[in-house]
């Protein structure tokens, strides 16, 4: 009986979830000891990789409530620890590999993450929402998704999903906080308030290479950056520090938004990325009778879709038309990206069907060992 009980105490200790690196505590050598009395009670010791771990009230409700449902357990008491520094050396190595060496890890020859680069001619097209909302779809999915807020001058990531959290340090590890199953990285993580940041080139390059090389996302399926507006310091950043990632252009239905937005997305011929498609937001306002109103006119997205084509040489789809709606801005303001809180409008709709396609991109094989080998 105790053997099997004890089996059964390690099967839901298994089904605790670290937060923050969204994997059981049981293989990251979080358990430190479990002690089962004979009337019982289950006293179990949890290593923590900071002494002020933000969740650590999240780890201790998430284990009780795992052994506290299994049959023969009467109750449990969580004592939680701090790893000490050789510990944490050996969490490092296990999640960055042998030495816990640093590196872009989506760079890796076998890394299988789709990087999509949100761009904009200009601000004010929506393309933070469309950032967020299109990475909370694909999560929604089951797919492992984080995001780069790279706007630094304007961050507001954080804001749209609702995070407050700060990242937990581990040494020169930075784990970042998750909010709707995204992991998420921004500068306005750092700052007190609402702080302004004032650099130069290097420094956001700096700031780039960094969220990129510091912050442990994992294996991810995608990866989207929130890139600022145009085609400055960042987009050459990211074109250098990820090569491979595709671009996605967002752009309103006027014809002056689609000329400036149509140099967010020509800038692949000179990085030498590609485009993986074009989404129109803000296209029209339903009305209550059932027609459509083009407040900013119509066409844009379809017309630059076909400029970047002709550039670029190869097809640029136009993914979707995103329409006007008040719930999506207050979705926003409130961190509820729509595509979660109201599934059901037409924007969610359209969100989600353009989360479809970028799901259903191939990821490349090309360069990648299979490890096989002849007989």
């Amino acid at each position: 009986m105790t053997e099997t009980l004890q089996r059964a105490v390690n099967a839901a200790l298994a089904t605790v979830i670290d937060p923050e690196l969204r994997r059981p505590i049981t293989e990251l050598g979080m358990v430190d000891s479990v002690e089962i009395s004979d009337d019982g009670l289950v006293r179990l010791a949890v290593l923590l990789t900071i002494a002020g771990c933000p969740l650590r009230d999240t780890i201790t409700s998430d284990a009780e409530k795992a052994l506290s449902s299994v049959p023969g357990v009467t109750a449990v008491d969580v004592e939680l620890k701090v790893m000490n520094q050789a510990q944490r050396d050996a969490l490092k190595e296990q999640l960055r590999g042998a030495g816990g060496q640093r590196g872009i890890p989506f760079n890796d020859p076998g890394s299988l993450t789709k990087v999509f680069a949100v761009a904009s001619g200009k601000g004010g097209v929506g393309k933070s929402s469309v950032t967020v909302n299109l990475a909370c779809a694909l999560a929604a999915q089951g797919l492992r998704v984080g995001i780069v807020d790279a706007d630094v001058y304007g961050f507001s990531v954080p804001a749209l999903m609702g995070i407050t959290q700060a990242p937990t340090r581990v040494d020169d590890m930075i784990l970042p906080p998750v909010a709707y199953g995204v992991k998420v990285i921004s500068i306005g993580m750092f700052v007190t308030a609402n702080q302004p940041v004032a650099w130069r080139g290097p420094m956001l390059h700096r700031a780039l290479e960094q969220f990129l090389t510091d912050v442990y996302f994992g294996d991810l399926d995608a990866l989207f950056l929130d890139l600022p507006p145009g085609t400055g310091d960042i987009a050459i950043s990211v074109a250098q520090l990820l090569p491979k990632a595709e671009i996605l252009v967002v752009t309103t239905p006027q014809a002056a938004a689609a000329d400036v937005a149509e140099r967010a997305g020509a800038i692949a011929t000179q990085t030498g990325q590609s485009l993986a498609g074009v989404i129109e937001n803000m296209s029209y306002l339903e009305m209550p009778d059932g027609g459509r109103m083009d407040l900013f006119g119509s066409g844009g997205g379809a017309v630059l879709a076909e400029r970047l084509t002709a550039t670029v040489g190869s097809d640029v789809p136009l993914l979707g038309q995103i329409p006007l709606d008040i719930l999506l801005r207050e979705g926003g303001d409130a961190g509820s990206p729509i595509v979660l809180a109201q599934p059901d409008t037409p924007a969610a709709a359209a969100l989600a069907e353009i989360a479809g396609k970028l799901a259903a991109r191939p990821r490349g094989l090309t360069g990648m060992k299979l490890g096989l080998q002849p007989r």
